[in-house]
This record gives structure tokens, sequence and C-alpha cells, in this order.
């Protein structure tokens, strides 16, 4: 499956060196299929842990949804912390949350080790309420997180204007959130990985994946590989053993305008969202770009013709006209790509509950980036065998997860 289609961006950010593949040992403690956000992730997790570990990807590092990720960093959810607590219960949501929050902190420390820090900059976010009827919305999720120690402020419309270069009836203005170079954090992070010993093999696909009880083998182009743990980090792509169920596979679009150094008018630099469903969002670089995106359609496939992507695209330019008046943009990079929710709104991690060494970390919705950063630290402690407390949230043998 095609993750994306049109112009990226982030590609262009970083000179990626030429990898050649090494041999392949004769068995590995673990082996993560995925080399995006989520397999470098837990393959740094799992190297912490003393493990031999391998990366196979069926293109190149780093190529897929990684490459579109727009790198907004949050705890907050596409479910507010309310409506969670309505879904799981309050304490449950409360700790989720809180997991979201402390991801990226844990994000932010790898990025310190990694050359250029992968563009990590600390950011508040700006969540702005669509229409009238959404401001008790934000009003009591104002409330709910101050409740449970969350920085947060609720903005009334007067603040609004006095703020923002748009009119709003209301917005949420939380901190301590983030943003990044997502392109820049998986390949400098390999980079380090494959120091640490770290064995990376692309344009390798697992063809069979056969599991003989204490030894998993995998057959690809490139060899045969052996191991004891298998861990899939495919994101939105096809699962290459087991199935998904309550879980959809959307498209949303985005565009990275041209450089504009000195506009001005952009409250702190936040990350900008809204409260509509689906909604809209928009972020600075550090090379003074706007990246905003949004417009997401029921299909899984992202659009293939360049006339559709170019409509959107105009869309979107006109919408961050809307937001940023006086101020005249281009788009030159365009693309649409695939994502995923989960029904429950909760991402896919954990073990497998009827094959015990095969295991996932699959970051569904708005938040996949710390997803990747809060499920690798719990598939270290199952792969250990060690108790995690937070993996019956996100556990696969809830409603919707793997079968």
């Amino acid at each position: 499956m095609e993750l994306h289609n049109g112009l990226l961006f982030w590609p262009t950010t970083l000179l990626k060196e030429p990898h050649t593949n090494p041999p392949i040992k004769p068995h590995y403690d673990a082996i993560i299929v995925g080399a995006g956000m989520s397999g470098i992730l837990t393959a740094k997790a799992l190297i912490e842990e003393g493990l031999t570990v391998a990366v196979l990807e069926r293109n190149a590092l780093g190529s897929g949804s990684t490459s579109a990720n727009t790198g907004l960093l949050q705890y907050s959810n596409d479910i507010q912390l309310h409506e969670l607590s309505d879904l799981i219960g309050e304490e449950d949501a409360v700790r989720f949350y809180k997991l979201c929050f402390e991801a990226v902190d844990q994000i932010e420390k790898i990025a310190q080790s990694l050359k250029d820090q992968a563009d990590f900059i600390r950011r508040p976010s700006i969540c702005f309420a669509s229409e009238k009827k959404d401001v008790s919305k934000l009003e009591k999720e104002c409330e709910m997180l101050v409740k449970n120690g969350f920085p947060a402020e609720f903005w009334n419309e007067l603040i609004v204007e006095k703020r923002l270069p748009f009119k709003a009836p209301a917005a949420l203005y939380t901190k301590n959130d983030a943003e990044m170079n997502p392109y820049k954090f998986v390949v400098s992070l390999t980079e380090q990985l494959i120091a640490k010993g770290l064995d990376l093999f692309e344009n390798t696909y697992a063809n069979i994946i056969e599991d003989e009880g204490n030894e998993i083998t995998l057959h690809t182009m490139n060899g045969i590989f052996k191991t004891s743990r298998i861990v899939y980090t495919t994101g939105y792509d096809r699962l290459p053993y087991g199935k998904m169920k309550g879980a959809d596979i959307n498209r949303s679009y985005a565009i990275v305008t041209e450089q504009k150094p000195r506009f001005e008018g952009w409250y702190e630099n936040a990350l900008i969202w809204e409260t509509a469903r689906p909604y809209l969002y928009m972020r600075k670089t550090t090379d003074h770009r706007v990246i905003i995106g949004g417009l997401d359609e029921k299909k899984a496939d992202p659009a293939k013709h360049e006339t559709k992507v170019e409509a959107m695209a105009n869309v979107l330019l006109d919408k961050l006209h809307e937001l940023l008046p006086g101020e005249t943009f281009h788009a030159p990079y365009k693309y649409c790509a695939s994502f995923g929710e989960s029904l429950d709104h909760l991402p896919f991690i954990g073990q497998h509950p009827k094959q015990p060494n095969h295991y996932y970390l699959l970051g569904f919705g708005g938040n996949g980036t710390v997803y990747s950063m809060l499920g690798s630290q719990i598939l270290a402690d199952l792969v250990m065998n060690r108790p995690n407390d937070d993996a019956r949230l996100v556990t696969l043998d809830r409603k919707y997860g793997i079968k």
C-alpha cells in the first residue's frame, strides 16, 4: 500500500547517507518490521535492554508515514480528556494523558542527543472553537485538564481577538507541547543506533513469516532471518501477520509553504488546531515556513491524481489566508497521505493474545509520534517479561485490536 502521494518536504531537509545492508546474523533476540518512528524508537528501547536487534524495512528508512508526519507533538489527543473519561473512565483517561505528556519529555531527551537535535522546539498549543457551540466543550476540557495538573488556560472571544490574527468564539491554550522534524529524528537516531549494534535492512520485505514456537523465521528476497521475538511497527500499511479490527484508514492533505522570514502575528509560534472534526492544524518550521493540513476523507489510499492533490492544496491555502489575513502564501510542497484512527481513539500496543512472541506498536491517531514513544517503553517491559500497569490501556485483546 502506498502511504502518500505528492511532493514531501521533510526528505529535502536532510541528505541521507547511502546505506548498505549488513551481513545477516544467525539469530536475533528481536526483529522489528518497519523502519519508521515506531520501529526506530522500539529498536532503541530494546537495544538498551541489551538485545541483538534487526529492523527490516520494505522500502527506505523513514520513507513511509514518517516523511508525511507534520511533526506536531502534543499531549492532547484527537479525543479530549473529558470525552475519553466518559469512554474509559476518568482514572484511566488521565493516566493515558499523563503518559502522552511524559512521552514528549522523553522525545526531547532523545532529540537533545542527536545532531541538530532534529529541530525539536518546545511550543504551546492553541485549540480554537470552530463554532460557538464548541465553547462549552473547551471550558469543560480546560477544567478537566487543570483539575488533573495539566497546564491549560481558557481564552474567551476577547482574548482570542487580542492574541490571534483571526476571530474565534474561544480557545484552549496549553503548554509543554513541541514540534520537530520527524525525518531528521528517525534518520539521526538510526545512525546513532547502528553505532551501538543495530542491524538495519532496507528494501527487505518479509514475504513469509513462520512461527515454530521458540523460533520465528522470516523469508525475504535478501535472505532468511531467525528471531525469538518479532515486533510489527508497520503503521498504516498492511500487517504482514495478523489482522486489524476496530480501525479506519483514511487520508488527509497537507501543504508546506515557501519561506516567509518576516511575517508576524503568530502568538508564541504555537501549534494551532481546532475543535471541528475533521480538523485543520498548522505550525511553523525552523526555516520560516508554514505547514497546514486537514481536509480528511474516508478513503484509505492517497489521492493518485495530481489535479486532486492540487485542488485540495488550494483549499488549504485559502484556509491559511483566512487564518493569517494580510499574508500571501504559495505551496511548493503538497501531498496526500493515509492515516489510521482506532474506533476507541487509543493506539494498538502490546503482545498478540494468541501468539506470545509477536508484538505490535501501531500508533493509530493524530498523536502517532507520541504513541510511538510511550509504546516503545511499554513494549520493552513486555518483551523483557516485566509487568507494566499501563499496557492494559492499549492492549490488543480489548474490544478493538489485532486478531
